[in-house]
């Protein structure tokens, strides 16, 4: 997609600022002076891909090498999609604009297996084969890293090779040997003979599908020197960088915040997570490193939210310390903190006091199961007692939503167990109104997938309409009183667990399921059950094979020559233990439990404690400060590819600059304080400005001009503050009355014929829908004070705006000239 073609097309479709890639901190190099240009390309829409730690990370270690330009590229929303083949556009990188096709690597994340029909999307928009034995040398290399890689074998067909296990030394080592390779003009095969030497490295073409002597499908390796791959592992979190110039996403992503990795690992052993598996050991970011890089992050970001991350973050060895240290540096700043994963018994009373310091962000417990037995036999080892006290300290502090995850179809559950779930979560919601605290709980619910390398992976995942009966009855069981109930597609969840446990079988599938039309099978209003019912059986999958089919533990399984590090034994003797219902205990701070992860030497634990981190002192809070504010009224142009933010995206904008730029905001008080920020007029997307106002209060001394000078260097392109001074007595809402607009098309024609009848009327009906969608008629006639044709492609027109409402220009015009949808939409409108 070249630049021009983009600006066509962008117009037309949803979320626009998603297209641009020139956001804040993205990195654009010259190609003339690169030697490998890596596309990191995510199967999911933007604002999914942007919220992924992973990205930020692999973008940084790439960029940060000088012969190699590392760009994003993510999966079109479906009206791209249609547009783009429409144009025969290619789908194109977002820092340069460049096909997809044209670059050397292409590395997809794999996170999430109902993304996969994603991948074909964009391989197919790039003239990009999509089988692995189909492309040549004038293709790219197309390779995965991520989570789902732990079984390859689904995708194996499709890629040349995949990363296993940690990726950002990987990464790099990959890269090393692409520029290797390229100086030495040996072919592919060599590059991926290369490459299979790489620790965490897996070249499918280097394994061959067969059946063994009782007819089971296996995977059988070409070279005997290459027999398993084992996972690659970063056996330091403390010496791996770390993006602390994280590019800051347009529009609104799914975690709108500053993501900061402070472990990695679990030894909990929860027998059916397979996060806690694969990316064991339990290894620390120390306190101060912590500290240290949330402090450079956030000045080179702005944001106002910091959510510290890790499969358990309340295990953190030092977690309390950390928080408090967290907590001086931001309290001061109004920077919220939240921990996102956290187990029973580590959300302390005295943590929640340090969150809420700014503002209560929220909670999710995961309970998993609804009876102690079955927790169990999962080895969750939570108690009720526990739950309840953690339920009750957030409501007692002043907490009004406490979310509950639970998963159905666990192995060895029974009627009983379910239930257990909403006899749970009622005692929880009554025992806090006997305390008389008011609060809501939601109660979500997913069917459990059996995953690869877990003690679980040989067991059978109910079926469909087991999944839809026990979700029936919990629904009945949790009506009313303060729950909410939600609960996973379980349509959806047996096409995860068919491709979760799958093998080189299923390639065929997926690319019938795409040309059938599948699409973001992972979300539900997209997801498409009937058509992947078609596949199904047009392929002849057998899915109970996969899914609801209970495993012999000599069977041989698909990723068997997949290695990570948590031996086969140690698998099938905690299956054995949950049938007992034993417990496993966390190995962390006691013995090694043997799962053949760690060699003790480079491979081990790496765990902080509270002495670990140096004491921080309290920043001063200005709240306490008696700081004396002025307001300023900010004047500024939007132009060029500013015109696609939106209103609430432009505030965000606004305040991230401010933030960045150092000069401190007045907050509101109150549960919630957020920046006392106030905007003239809310612009349309679309529409671009000569002059916009906008009023913000900043403390007494703070020169305008240097507002002006220091903001304008943290502004997005097209954005640009043009005018700063000491406010005068009109404030927002006083806006003028009548606002000059000049529109030219580029579909369409304004005929003086229509405008002479728009003219003659004294009324002109326009019947709109509010934000409720309720239709609401409007007299277009006395808002429009003039209208001129300077030609059959532009207009001037002055409209009456009434209280900061207006009509929008683009709406008058095509109610008088009576223009298409796509034309108004690609119309050039300039406000003042």
């Amino acid at each position: 997609m070249s630049s021009q073609s983009l600006q066509e097309i962008l117009p037309l479709v949803q979320h626009p600022s998603h297209y641009l890639g020139r956001e804040i901190n993205a990195v654009r190099k010259d190609p003339e002076k690169v030697q490998l240009r890596f596309a990191l390309a995510f199967p999911d829409l933007y604002e999914i891909g942007m919220s992924h730690l992973g990205i930020q990370i692999l973008y940084n270690v790439l960029n940060a090498r000088q012969a190699i330009a590392a760009e994003r590229v993510f999966a079109p929303g479906q009206d791209l999609e249609a547009r783009l083949r429409a144009g025969r556009i290619p789908l194109c990188l977002l820092e340069s604009g460049v096909p997809l096709s044209d670059f050397d690597i292409v590395g997809f994340s794999l996170l999430y297996e109902l993304n996969f029909t994603n991948i074909l999307t964009m391989l197919d928009l790039s003239g990009i084969p999509f089988y692995a034995r189909d492309r040549d040398e004038s293709h790219p290399l197309v390779i995965a890293g991520g989570p789902c890689t732990f079984n390859p074998e689904p995708l194996s067909d499709f890629f040349d090779a995949m990363v296993v296990g940690d990726g950002e030394l990987v990464v790099l080592e990959l890269a090393d040997t692409w520029l290797a390779w390229k100086d030495c003009g040996a072919d592919r095969e060599a590059l991926l003979k290369m490459w299979s030497s790489l620790q965490g490295v897996y070249v499918p073409s280097f394994f061959r599908r067969d059946v063994d002597s009782m007819g089971l499908p296996v995977v059988r390796p070409v070279f005997s020197e290459y027999r398993t791959v084992r996972k690659a592992v970063v056996s330091d979190l403390n010496q791996v960088p770390f993006p602390v110039r994280p590019v800051i996403p347009f529009g609104k992503p799914i975690h709108d915040r500053l993501s900061l990795e402070i472990c990695r690992g679990c030894t909990r052993g929860c027998r059916f997570c397979q996060a806690g598996m694969i990316y064991r050991p339990v290894r620390e970011r120390a306190p101060d490193t912590v500290l240290s890089l949330a402090e450079q992050a956030l000045a080179n970001t702005g944001y106002e939210d910091i959510s510290l991350l890790s499969l358990s973050t309340g295990d953190y060895g030092a977690i309390q310390v950390l928080v408090e240290g967290l907590m001086s540096q931001l309290a001061p700043e109004r920077i919220a903190l939240s921990l996102p994963s956290l187990r029973v018994g580590s959300l302390t009373a005295e943590l929640m006091e340090q969150i809420k310091r700014v503002r209560k962000t929220g909670f999710t417990v995961a309970p998993e199961a609804g009876s102690e037995r079955l927790r169990r036999v999962i080895n969750k080892t939570v108690t009720e007692e526990g739950l309840e006290e953690t339920v009750r300290n957030a409501f007692g502090l002043g907490w009004q939503l406490i979310k509950l995850y639970f998963m159905i179809g666990l192995p060895t559950e029974t009627e009983a167990d379910l239930d257990g779930i909403a006899a749970l979560v009622k005692r929880l919601k009554r025992s806090c109104l006997a305390r008389g605290q008011k609060g809501r709980i939601t109660a979500s619910v997913s069917t459990f997938i059996p995953k690869a390398h877990t003690p679980f992976q040989w067991c059978p995942q109910i079926s469909l309409e087991e999944s839809r009966d026990r979700i029936y009855t919990l629904r009945g069981k949790l009506k009313g009183g303060g729950i909410q109930f939600k609960w996973h597609t379980p349509e959806m969840s047996i096409l995860e667990g068919l491709w979760a446990r799958g093998d080189r079988r299923l390639s065929r599938l997926l690319v019938e399921a795409y040309r059938l039309g599948c699409r973001f099978d992972g979300w539900s209003d997209q997801f498409q059950h009937r058509r992947w019912l078609e596949a199904i059986e047009a392929c002849a999958v057998d899915v109970d094979l996969y899914t609801t089919r209970l495993r012999d533990l000599s069977e041989p399984l698909p990723w068997d020559h997949i290695d990570c590090g948590v031996s086969k034994d140690f698998q099938k003797s905690e299956w054995e233990k949950a049938l007992e219902e034993g417990e496993t205990r966390d190995c962390r701070d006691g013995e090694c439990n043997l799962c053949g992860v760690c060699d003790m030497q480079t491979i081990k634990p790496v765990i902080f404690r509270a002495e670990d981190c140096l004491k921080v002192a309290d920043r001063p809070d200005s709240r306490s400060q008696g700081v004396v504010y002025m307001k300023l009224q900010v004047a500024y142009a939007k132009r060029g590819q500013a015109k696609y933010f939106g209103h609430l995206e432009l505030v965000k904008i606004f305040i991230r600059a401010f933030r960045r730029a150092r000069i401190p905001l007045r907050f509101t008080e109150g549960f919630h304080p957020a920046p006392k920020v106030s905007f003239e007029y809310a612009l349309p997307v679309g529409t671009e400005s000569l002059e916009e106002l906008f009023f913000v209060d900043v403390p007494l001394g703070v020169a305008p001009g240097t507002v002006v000078e220091r903001v304008n260097e943290e502004l997005p392109n097209g954005l640009t503050i043009t005018a700063c001074s000491k406010a005068r007595q009109r404030t927002p809402g006083t806006v003028p009355k009548l606002v000059p607009y000049s529109v030219t098309l580029k579909q369409g024609v304004f005929f003086q014929s229509k405008l002479r009848a728009f003219l003659e009327k004294k009324t002109w009906p326009l019947t709109k829908r509010n934000r409720k969608g309720r239709p609401k008629t409007i007299d277009l006639r006395p808002l429009v004070k003039n209208l001129v044709l300077l030609s059959p492609k532009t207009a001037d027109m002055t409209l009456e705006v009434h209280a900061g409402h207006a009509v929008r220009p683009t709406d008058v015009l095509g109610q008088i000239f009576d223009l298409s949808e796509d034309a108004l939409k690609l119309a050039i409108v300039l406000k003042g």
